[in-house]
């Protein structure tokens, strides 16, 4: 007991941050947040078998946004290789100051969603995964709705869809062989 009293005070105990849903994990470069957690059983002769699968985004709040689905047989291990996969899943998001650059609808199976530009100091309109994804991927000012289901898996995929249907000036510019408008 006295030792622990007595420990030099730049030492910090480690501190496991995967231990709830909802946690909020920071290394070097990316924040990562668990979206969903579900368990699932398998009825076999002796009883249950449970299994679990986590839906974790990452992003540096600078423009770089991922999202991994992990499946494991404890959720500490889901969360991990949710968390593993979204680092190799990375999508960059363009914007337009502070929002997204345009307009844009996108559907992933039952899901759909829309996502609006907004003026400065609108801040993050968003609910459920879409906050999670947008929020991560660096965007401060945008106005979203998330219409049909609300299976949070399907709702991050739609926006991950909406995220990659955004396109910058300067790509539709270069679409149209043009240098201005």
């Amino acid at each position: 007991m006295a030792d622990q009293l007595n420990k030099p005070e730049n030492e910090e105990a480690p501190v496991n941050t995967r231990d709830f849903v909802g946690a909020v994990a920071q290394d070097q470069e990316y924040e990562e947040r668990v979206v969903a957690v579900n368990r699932t059983s398998k009825v076999v002769k002796g009883g249950k078998n449970f299994s679990f699968s986590a839906l974790v985004v990452v992003g540096d709040k600078k423009g770089k946004v991922g999202m991994g689905f992990g499946k494991a047989g404890e959720v500490a291990d889901a969360i991990r290789k949710g968390g593993e996969q979204a680092r190799k899943n990375i999508v960059t998001v363009p914007m337009f100051g502070t929002s997204v650059t345009h307009f844009v609808a996108a559907d992933f199976r039952g899901a759909s969603v829309i996502v609006r530009p907004a003026s400065a100091g609108t801040g993050v309109i968003a609910g459920g995964g879409m906050r999670h994804v947008l929020e991560l991927g660096g965007v401060k000012d945008v106005l979203a709705k998330s219409l049909g289901s609300k299976n949070a898996v399907n709702v991050v995929k739609a926006t991950f869809a909406a995220i990659a249907k955004l396109r910058t000036r300067s790509e539709m510019l270069a679409k149209r062989d043009r240098n201005t408008l």
